[in-house]
């Protein structure tokens, strides 16, 4: 389990490493818009932040005073380093066949899939209305529930359930566009699909 520190050290170094870039570099590569100069603006699941060139400071609007958490920060900015940012390709793959992916897949299973199937392997009613508050798109015919997510602007995932009755036991699978590889490292891509799951199962309460 990672300290608060390592990721205050992580987003230190991240954030060093993107002020060397150029600003609309960094703005046409990620995909986010600026709403003024130096200004990113991040959307993020169900909340909105802004992050300010060249510091890479974080911020909220005036009615969202929440806190920040570090691991969101500190994955925006390896998003936004990232050497490159290709468009998504359309063809998905399960997190086993991002390269490099097998040594962390307990890792992706324990933050993601293992809850996703604990809370709503017998209740998807209750992830469709999570889902639709952070604008999934239902995927037609795609398991018992079927949803495409976009939290980052060119990192979309599926996330698929089937439920559970008293024979079976609930499954469960997220899948990646094949160019996620390009750009977050396999750890990152687990802490995305645990952070987008956590996230569903808050709304969902």
């Amino acid at each position: 389990m990672a300290r608060t520190d390592d990721y205050k050290q992580a987003r230190e170094m991240a954030a060093e490493k993107l002020s060397q870039l150029d600003f609309d570099h960094l703005r046409e590569k990620s995909g986010y818009l600026s709403s003024e100069p130096g200004v990113l603006e991040v959307p993020f699941l169900n909340r909105h932040y802004r992050v300010r060139y060249p510091a890479f400071a974080f911020y909220t609007t005036e009615e969202d005073r929440a806190a920040i958490p570090l691991q969101e920060q500190v994955l925006i900015l390896h998003y936004l380093a990232a050497p490159a940012a290709p468009q998504p390709a359309g063809r998905w793959v399960a997190y086993r066949e991002i390269p490099g992916a097998g040594f962390y897949f307990s890792a992706f299973a324990k933050r993601a899939i293992d809850p996703l199937k604990r809370v709503f392997g017998r209740d998807t009613a209750s992830l469709d209305r999570a889902a639709a508050v952070l604008g999934g798109r239902r995927l037609p015919e795609t398991g018992d529930a079927g949803y495409a997510f976009k939290p980052l602007p060119k990192v979309p995932l599926q996330l698929i359930l089937w439920e559970g009755d008293d024979e079976f036991a609930p499954e469960a699978n997220i899948l990646f566009d094949r160019t996620v590889g390009e750009i977050l490292s396999p750890e990152d891509i687990a802490w995305l699909a645990g952070m987008l799951v956590y996230r569903l199962i808050a709304l969902s309460r």
